[in-house]
């Protein structure tokens, strides 16, 4: 089978759509070595994918400019992948190129939330016409639509008023490095870790909901530290302002740009994962923290509580009460700990690569019978 991805976000973005492209590829790669995998993206950034086998990467020339690669990528790659003669294309990342429709080539898409359309507060009017567009366009092209989760699902069929027979829900991967042991300790050092911390991952924005964290921390006097790991925006400007009005400088602690193996350890290292978001698509790190066998106190809202499949702690993300009382509870009750840790790892299971990717390539056959 020879099977084409959009994979600019697998090039270009660390985190979120970036990572489940990257994780995508590279386990259809591990467990289907005999495919071919052509990606197209506007620009190679990294090195990534480069000298394995698998992989052919077709981009435009180097000296293009930023406005050439867009046009190229939107209007033009259509006709490249006409020319590879490719069994399926596959958008990872909510669009289609224009024109798919128009082509012989079967084509899949993945949506991975509408956020944009559910919260439009968190999104200028710009943007969210333009992620409206693209969005409806490639749900109405696509021979087949992944959503990530049922409540991705539910959302297309509300928002974009597609046929739910149309849509697939397929629970994206979590990396390998997530179900491998790591050299944890050797990370204190390297990143000037104390004993005992709660560990939160994710951008820094409203939508994740950070502060509260914060404030129900404070609230309950809870005096461990707290090491926030993801992308800074202008939202972490409140972080610091909370933290500067109640003295918690040596409490809190900023990571970014965290390598995956790094990242694990971390896991393993941390007493408490506490991923307290108003609204996903999936929320990998709740899967990423249980594989690596950390409890998790999460979301009772969006698709949180059907990602955590009753394998984590759930809470109002909106009650500081509740969630101070809950980290409390599952820092010092170590019997609830090891509960949560136990059904963690069985949960994380279902969402192991190999499973995954024989997913993935369960639904191209289908499109192709």
């Amino acid at each position: 089978m020879k099977i084409g991805f959009d994979a600019k976000r697998a090039f270009l973005n660390a985190s979120g759509l970036g990572n489940y492209s990257r994780n995508t590829l590279n386990t259809l790669k591990k467990y289907y070595p005999d495919f071919r995998y052509i990606l197209f993206t506007p620009k190679i950034k990294e090195e990534l994918f480069l000298n394995q086998s698998q992989f052919d990467i077709l981009s435009p020339k180097s000296s293009a400019s930023k406005l050439r690669r867009t046009f190229w990528r939107t209007f033009s790659l259509s006709q490249q992948i006409e020319k590879q003669k490719l069994n399926v294309f596959h958008g990872l990342s909510n669009e289609l190129p224009d024109g798919i429709h128009k082509i012989k080539v079967p084509s899949v898409v993945t949506i991975h939330d509408l956020i944009f359309m559910r919260f439009p507060k968190f999104y200028n009017t710009i943007d969210r016409k333009i992620y409206k567009q693209k969005v409806k366009y490639a749900c109405n092209s696509a021979n087949k639509i992944i959503a990530i989760s049922k409540q991705t699902k539910d959302d297309i069929v509300n928002f974009i008023k597609i046929n739910p027979e149309k849509i697939e829900v397929v629970y994206q991967s979590v990396s390998p490095v997530f179900f491998e042991k790591q050299i944890a300790e050797e990370l204190r050092s390297k990143y000037y870790l104390p004993e005992n911390f709660i560990v939160s991952v994710g951008t820094i924005e409203q939508r994740k909901n950070q502060l509260n964290i914060l404030k129900a921390i404070h609230s309950a006097k809870i005096k461990i530290p707290v090491i926030f790991i993801g992308k800074p925006t202008s939202y972490k400007n409140e972080l610091t302002r909370f933290i500067s009005e109640n003295k918690m400088e040596k409490q809190i602690v900023f990571l970014s740009d965290i390598p995956e193996n790094d990242l694990a350890g971390l896991y393993q290292l941390a007493n408490l994962s506490v991923y307290i978001s108003v609204f996903e698509g999936f929320g990998l790190p709740v899967i990423e923290s249980m594989a690596n066998g950390c409890p998790v106190l999460t979301s009772n809202v969006s698709c949180l509580p059907e990602t955590a499949g009753g394998a984590a702690v759930l809470c109002d993300p909106g009650n500081i009460y509740e969630i101070g009382e809950l980290i409390r509870i599952h820092l010092v009750d170590e019997l609830k700990r090891g509960e949560l840790i136990q059904k963690g790892k069985e949960r994380a299971q279902l969402f192991h690569p190999k499973n995954y990717s024989k997913k993935l390539i369960s639904l191209y056959s289908e499109i192709l019978s």
